[in-house]
């Protein structure tokens, strides 16, 4: 190695040394002017660590049914002659609703009773003769077998006299209307539905791990999107004996008295079922906790001495374990402690080690059963 070699080497150290030199002496000059300003206090909202009672419950989401409902439709084809009801009527069972055009099946059935008269009249007339042996029983018999017939014949034809006239098989509402005078209608077309509102069922399915929550004649609470402010009360009514292999879930219908018809068949609905006795959670509103994919934290408000003997109030970031939720609070179940003092509103500008002033002037909803509220 040569001489001018080995001065450029001493040349390139000292050039890299002074350069880290700089490094560390401008890092040292920034880390004393942050620690002479200190971080400002951020104001935060917080809430103090409690237990509360939560009765053990088991949610589904339920769709509802009528106890009876039907799509009207004839069972013969014919011309709709005249219609007996109007478009959401309340109607009671046997109640006419449309007539077909029956004047060839009426004429039929005259000349059928016609005829039917006539065989019991000679029937009459041979059992008679045959006192007297005028006639042979062999035609006694002939002429009873007759008027069986005919018999058989009229009945038959009343039978389809009254098909022509389509009846409300149950009491219940009428739906639309879906066919209009002097239509004609073939067997099986829908005229109208008709659903039985009073009582309902609802439907819904429960995992097979949570069978043992769901019992016969066990009350349920029934809420639907439509009616926020209104709970419908029910029971169990039949549980169905097969676990689904596909889904390994069951099938559980309740029945719910619907008496003001709020309830309509085909609604979605949340279904409630209270299981077990009170339990007791430290909870905390929901607003409180930092939902990450690396673990769920909040932040715990402590109080620090500095130098000078001097309080101040820190944050310091903890993970929790997080629970089951109810309305605007969450159960915590690991992470921190009854009566410590969480913040619930201000968080996203903190880090561990951060000195708050806390003002509660303003505080985030925590109720476990929020309501809506008129504004």
């Amino acid at each position: 190695m040569t001489k001018r070699m080995i001065i450029m080497l001493v040349a390139v150290g000292v050039l890299f040394g002074g350069i880290f030199g700089f490094k560390a002496f401008l890092g040292n000059v920034i880390r004393k002017s942050i620690s002479a300003q200190g971080i400002p206090p951020q104001t935060v909202s917080t809430a103090r660590v409690q237990f509360t009672e939560w009765q053990g419950e088991f949610r589904a989401v339920g769709t509802l049914r009528a106890v009876r409902g039907a799509d009207i439709a004839p069972e013969v084809a014919g011309v709709v002659a005249a219609l007996h009801f109007e478009s959401g009527q309340e109607v009671q069972a046997g109640a006419p609703l449309v007539q077909l055009n029956a004047e060839a099946d009426v004429a039929k059935l005259q000349s059928l009773t016609a005829a039917a008269q006539l065989a019991d009249a000679n029937l009459e007339r041979d059992k008679k003769q045959l006192e007297f042996q005028a006639v042979s029983q062999a035609q006694v018999d002939t002429d009873a077998a007759t008027a069986k017939v005919a018999k058989a014949l009229v009945a038959e034809q009343q039978a389809l006299v009254a098909k022509k006239l389509v009846r409300a098989p149950f009491t219940g509402r009428l739906g639309i209307r879906a066919v209009d005078l002097g239509q004609y209608v073939n067997p099986g077309s829908k005229i109208v539905t008709l659903q039985a509102l009073d009582p309902v069922y609802v439907d819904f399915f429960a995992p097979q791990k949570s069978l043992g929550q769901v019992a016969l004649k066990q009350k349920v609470v029934l809420k639907v999107d439509a009616l926020p402010a209104q709970q419908f009360s029910g029971e169990i009514s039949s549980i169905d004996p097969k676990v689904d292999p596909a889904t390994r879930n069951v099938q559980v219908r309740a029945t719910v008295r619907n008496q003001k018809h709020a309830l309509l068949p085909g609604m979605f609905a949340t279904v409630t079922i209270a299981s077990g006795g009170p339990q007791r959670y430290l909870t905390l509103p929901q607003t409180a906790v930092s939902y990450n994919p690396y673990g769920d934290t909040v932040f715990v408000v402590e109080e620090r001495k500095g130098q000078d003997d001097k309080v101040s109030l820190v944050a310091q970031q903890k993970f929790v374990t997080t629970g089951e939720t109810r309305g605007d609070q969450v159960a915590i179940l690991s992470g921190i402690k009854e009566g410590d003092t969480v913040v619930t509103a201000g968080q996203i500008k903190l880090r561990s080690g951060f000195p708050v002033i806390v003002n509660n002037s303003i505080q985030p909803t925590n109720e476990p059963a929020p309501q809506p509220k008129d504004q």
